[in-house]
């Protein structure tokens, strides 16, 4: 055999070679992925057949009760927090548990300029305890438990209970409404914060600053609550319109328990809103409040230093005026979101002044027409963090005092209720690591006071414990 022909035959054989191995390492590859494909298959099946187990015992436990029949037909401009429902037995969700029980931990640290003790809004008719930037250094701040569930497919209940840095329980809420009333009604009753205005009916821990504004304060030493009943009907529109109307014993703050049998704390609202576009939202009211006070007594300090308890009986009315705006990118509120918030107030009060009740008692005739509004915006600037500026503004405007008028007493006699138009500036910057808790440090310049102003350095937490429901518009 020629060297050409033997060259040929070599190059001929190992080319048969390479390609035998490389067909044998294809025939490996392939049944490599078969096999990979028979194992994904296998995984498959398993998990279908998992998951039609567990349909098929979902399907055969008893359906959890129907939710209200009335919904509001804009959802961003009405974000009403639903009931919560019974979860089927054997689940294992944070909500198996029926009643739902929900906990919200609160403190602060304090530090005020002037002693908190003698703090006052100038001008108004002290409202009680709350008012004011509370104590100095470390505190307890209230603390909520909350137990809520339907009780059937007719009824919801709820009770929150408030725990006081001082030890002191106090019932906050305890009430029940109903869940299948048709054409839009629903009917509460019980105790119940009032849905008066914008912010009377948020929780503390739901607040975007540390404290109320100070028109809150002022008219309803914090938070107006109903001992009593509340019928709301949500109209059938594209729009967001709901009208309420609520009546009960009034003995909170600006009124106070009759000795009669009548009803006392009647008031009347109407919220609105809708949806511009798909990034912003609106909400307004109109609220009115008629009650009346039996001997409603507060502390007062003459001009020459001498303490006397006064009192004042009569028919007390105010108006409030609400406007909200939320904005965030297409609605998803997760990088950057704004709120913008307002409140207007004005009451009216008309009825008679007792000065120095425990001593001369003198009684003469009283009118007065205060009003105060606030301003303020919150943005979120990164996820988790939001930055916050609020104005507060007050008038005592005019005060008609008989026993000044008729010459009896100075008008120095009630140093409380001498002109003023108080203000405060507060700022805040919140970090929350998740939905369940939140770190707050707020700055405020008060000057409630008028005569000393006050700087207020609060730093502030709040930890969620357990099932709670998303929180309104």
């Amino acid at each position: 055999m020629n060297p050409f022909h033997r060259s040929f035959l070599v190059r001929g054989l190992a080319t048969a070679i390479v390609l035998l191995i490389a067909c044998q390492a294809q025939a490996s590859e392939v049944d490599d992925l078969r096999a990979q494909l028979e194992a994904m298959k296998a995984d498959y099946q398993s998990r279908i057949a998992a998951l039609e187990a567990r349909l098929a015992q979902l399907e055969s436990q008893p359906a959890a009760a129907p939710p209200s029949s009335a919904a509001p037909p804009a959802a961003v401009a009405a974000e009403v927090a639903p009931p919560v429902s019974p979860p089927a037995a054997g689940g294992s969700s944070g909500n198996a548990f029926n009643p739902a029980v929900s906990v919200i931990l609160g403190g602060r640290y304090t530090q005020t300029s002037q002693d908190p003790a003698t703090y006052a809004i100038a001008g108004f008719i002290p409202a009680g305890d709350g008012v004011g930037p509370g104590e100095r250094s470390f505190n307890l701040d209230e603390s909520e438990l909350t137990l809520a569930a339907n009780i059937d497919p007719y009824f919801y209940g709820n009770l929150t209970a408030s725990i006081s840095g001082d030890n002191s329980i106090a019932v906050e809420e305890a009430f029940v409404k109903t869940l299948a009333l048709p054409y839009g009604l629903q009917v509460k009753g019980g105790r119940f914060f009032s849905g008066i205005g914008y912010l009377n009916e948020i929780h503390s821990h739901a607040w975007d600053f540390v404290d109320q504004p100070l028109i809150y304060q002022a008219m309803f030493n914090g938070q107006l609550e109903q001992n009593g009943v509340q019928l709301k009907w949500l109209a059938p529109t594209d729009m967001f319109m709901e009208f309420g109307a609520e009546t009960g014993n009034g003995q909170n703050y600006p009124g106070t328990r009759l000795h009669g049998n009548g009803l006392n704390g009647v008031a009347l609202l109407v919220h609105v809103g809708d949806d511009i576009g798909d990034s912003t939202s609106w909400r307004a009211g109109l609220s009115w409040l008629s009650q009346q006070a039996e001997n409603r007594a507060f502390d007062d300090v003459t001009g020459d230093g001498t303490s006397v308890v006064d009192a004042f009986s009569g028919d007390s009315k105010t108006w409030i005026a609400d406007a909200t705006l939320k904005w965030a990118p297409n609605g998803n509120a997760y990088l950057h979101s704004f709120k913008l918030q307002a409140e207007y107030m004005q009451r009216t009060e008309d009825g008679r002044l007792a000065f120095d009740t425990t001593g001369q008692n003198s009684v003469g005739g009283y009118h007065s027409r205060q009003s105060g509004w606030y301003l303020q915006g919150v943005y979120q600037f990164l996820p988790r963090w939001r930055f916050g500026a609020r104005y507060d503004s007050l008038d005592s405007g005019d005060t008609n005092i008989g026993l000044v008028e008729q010459g009896l007493l100075p008008v120095t006699a009630f140093t409380a209720l001498l002109p003023a138009t108080p203000s405060r500036i507060s700022t805040m910057l919140d970090w929350s690591p998740s939905e369940f808790s939140r770190l707050r440090l707020q700055y405020a310049w008060d000057r409630a006071r008028l005569i000393e102003h006050d700087q207020q350095l609060m730093l502030q937490y709040l930890y969620s414990i357990g099932a709670h429901g998303a929180h309104k518009f």
